[in-house]
């Protein structure tokens, strides 16, 4: 799990400066439409949509984007249709990667996606290649320091949470997907704080260790995948030492 939240932490601060950029408002948008498009524009009744405008208000996503956005996906406006995708396939020292996108290309998608796995010393896979490796749950990390271990798991597993572990400083609470939004507000009920990076994901079973040249390739390959427009989320089991992900800034 280690690898996980080493991952979630870099996309964590790495979102701060695609904000700026305005990269990260598109792909809010594109899981609000979709979102919408798939549940409803009724966020009380539809848990994915809840999921993504609380993201979108962290990102201080305007109002007016985000009406407009569930408006494209209920129909009431005119708007692309994103198709949900997955790639999968293996990056340097063997590590798997599994993509989520959203694309109105699924061709220009995956010759991208292709490119950015060969570029950084990787190959796409076939469907399947690596998904085994992962499993859907919701992740919630809290800090050590804000919370009694006690207390954190009455509130956690009251609520549905499956498990609660200690990784490096942080206590990770893992939900099945269903039950991630009812035990985010049992935390709050409680008066435990949790990070903003707390997501429904795909956690990896084990990880792979990587060093050297295979850790900074690797990073590089995340974070080029996670840079275009078309992926929505990027998973590995790659565990990077945290010196290359300090000297990549």
């Amino acid at each position: 799990m280690a690898g996980h939240s080493k991952w979630a932490n870099i996309k964590h601060k790495k979102g701060a400066e695609d904000a700026k950029r305005g990269k990260i408002f598109t792909k809010l948008v594109k899981e609000i439409i979709v979102a919408a498009r798939l549940g409803g524009g009724d966020p009380d009744a539809n848990p994915r949509l809840r999921t993504v405008l609380e993201k979108a208000k962290q990102n201080n996503l305007p109002k007016d984007n985000i009406d407009r956005a569930i408006k494209k996906g209920t129909g009431e406006l005119e708007g692309v249709n994103y198709e949900e995708t997955v790639y999968e396939g293996y990056g340097p020292g063997g590590a798997a990667v599994y993509v989520e996108s959203l694309s109105d290309n699924k061709n220009r998608t995956v010759a991208d996606v292709r490119h950015l796995f060969s570029k950084h010393g990787g190959n796409l896979g076939e469907n399947g290649c690596v998904s085994w490796m992962f499993d859907k749950k919701g992740w919630i990390p809290v800090n050590k320091n804000d919370a009694e271990e006690d207390v954190l798991m009455e509130a956690a597993l009251e609520a549905g949470a499956e498990d609660i572990r200690d990784e490096d400083g942080v206590f990770e609470v893992i939900t099945p997907p269903d039950a991630f939004e009812d035990v985010k507000a049992a935390l709050a009920a409680a008066q435990i704080p949790f990070g903003d990076e707390a997501e429904v994901t795909m956690l990896p079973q084990t990880t792979v260790s990587l060093g050297g040249t295979d850790a900074e390739k690797m990073l590089k390959l995340m974070n080029a995948l996670d840079d275009n427009d078309d992926v929505q989320r990027v998973h590995t089991n790659a565990d990077i030492p945290e010196e290359v992900i300090a000297a990549a800034g």
